[in-house]
């Protein structure tokens, strides 16, 4: 899908008659457009273009602006630009949105690059830029009246975006209208007083109705991942007060063969930002005999609603205590997914590992911004990732304790393991460090707060 597609000379022919006159006579940069998203609406609009020179100079990129027009959708709550992927490196890659008037568009978006794009040679392709924007309140976007909107799932030259060196149009037709505003940039300050998201898990039971009241669900039923039959129990999902702190404690049991598997999670409303909690981990079982395959987690999930679906998001922290996928031993992976599909098996992913007992309790955040996704264990960070492993979409928060398939050991003596969670905390658009949890953790603590949500 993410494969280089040449252009052929036919459609550079026609397509340059669109390039104004400029004052680089030399230069010839041609606008090629696609989009993974061709829907007549959609939650994000996804444009994904390459830039081919056709000219007889190299270009600093740096110079280079491209403009993708549409038409706002009201209420008019501001757009936000996310880079998924780039062959330059998304880093390297900057949009801001500006405003037109009395044209047959009312706004665009402007993409950029900086000195770390390096040059476009002639004869030379940009690589891909993976694009997409969406309303900040995350409402629906109608497309189909766009003016550079074209619901296209492969490259080819499009003269409705435009492409300038300086102030000089080098393609592309613009939709007409007073000339553009200054643009407004993409992102606002962090907000210290923004949306966040705080439990102390002070609750009685699984079936407690404020878990419900708060968007948990504690997970029941059958399905993965894990061994095929478990079951995932409620019942074994409880809140007792461990090291001076209510927690909420995962217990999941098998006795070789039947497994019974625990998860508790939030509803799917959580995106760029800082995520914490405060999980202790543990390497033997509570009772029964130990060297199962299990997998203790904290992480964030988008469904999957097709096989390598585009939109998938996952960020994890998994430790197992006793290894499993290959691995001998302790071993605690950070693993940021672009997508995946089951049958056959195909991982699109990104990991760092850390191959030592993680038992005991440990600060776990990671944070989402800017392209990047950085995770810490304890105040040191431990993991980097970003380009096209970076998520698009909001997802939910989850904790769970489960089996891999094939890995339980021994006979058929009972055994049962746990994992205990202190807290959970998430500052929507902000970037925090764990220090500046703790405290934000503290004062909720400091003040008797035991809950807070309003992302």
């Amino acid at each position: 899908m993410r494969a280089l597609i040449a252009v052929s000379c036919a459609a550079l022919t026609v397509a340059a008659l669109a390039v104004a006159p400029n004052a680089f006579a030399a230069d010839a940069i041609t606008a090629q457009y696609r989009t993974s998203a061709s829907g007549a609406t959609t939650d994000q609009v996804e444009p994904w273009f390459k830039l081919v020179n056709s000219g007889t100079t190299s270009v600093p990129l740096s110079d280079v602006k491209i403009r993708y027009y549409f038409r706002v959708d009201t209420p008019d709550v501001g757009y936000r630009f996310a880079c998924s992927w780039a062959v330059r490196g998304c880093g390297n890659v900057t949009g801001q949105f500006g405003t037109l008037t009395g044209g047959q568009a009312d706004r665009y978006l402007e993409v950029g690059f900086t000195s770390g794009a390096g040059t476009l040679a002639p004869g030379q392709d940009s690589g891909d830029l993976q694009l997409r924007f969406y309303r900040t309140n995350w409402g629906p976007i109608t497309q189909s009246d766009d003016y550079s909107f074209r619901g296209e799932s492969t490259y080819s030259a499009w003269n409705r975006v435009t492409v300038h060196r300086g102030g000089t149009l080098l393609w592309g037709t613009p939709p007409g209208g007073s000339p553009p505003t200054t643009t407004t940039t993409t992102s606002t300050p962090p907000n210290p007083n923004g949306p966040k998201m705080f439990d102390d898990f002070s609750y009685t039971g699984s079936s407690d109705s404020r878990i419900s009241q708060r968007g948990w669900t504690v997970r029941s039923g059958g399905g993965g991942p894990g061994v095929p039959g478990a079951e995932w129990d409620p019942s074994r999902v409880t809140f007792p007060t461990v090291d001076g702190q209510k927690v909420m404690r995962l217990d999941s049991w098998n006795n070789g063969s039947a497994a019974r598997q625990t998860e508790m999670f939030h509803q799917r409303k959580f995106f760029e930002g800082t995520y914490a909690s405060r999980v202790k981990f543990s390497d033997a079982p509570v009772f029964g005999p130990d060297g199962d395959h299990v997998v203790q987690t904290f992480f964030t999930i988008t469904p999957l609603n097709a096989p390598m679906d585009p939109n998938y998001g996952e960020i994890d922290f998994e430790y197992l205590p006793n290894g499993g996928w290959g691995e001998p031993a302790n071993i605690m992976y950070e693993t940021t997914w672009e997508t995946y599909q089951n049958e056959p098996w195909v991982a699109d992913n990104i990991h760092n590992e850390q191959r030592a007992s993680y038992s005991g309790w440990h600060d776990l955040v990671f944070q989402v911004a800017n392209g990047r996704v950085k995770y810490f264990i304890d105040g040191v960070q431990v993991a980097d990732h970003g380009d096209k492993y970076y998520p698009e979409t909001p997802m939910s928060i989850n904790f769970n304790l489960w089996f891999i398939s094939g890995g339980l050991q021994g006979g058929s003596a009972e055994r049962a393991y746990q994992q205990e969670v202190d807290y959970v905390y998430f500052a929507k658009d902000q970037v925090l460090s764990p220090a500046e949890v703790r405290t934000a953790v503290q004062n909720y603590r400091s003040s008797g707060v035991e809950h807070v949500d309003n992302v």
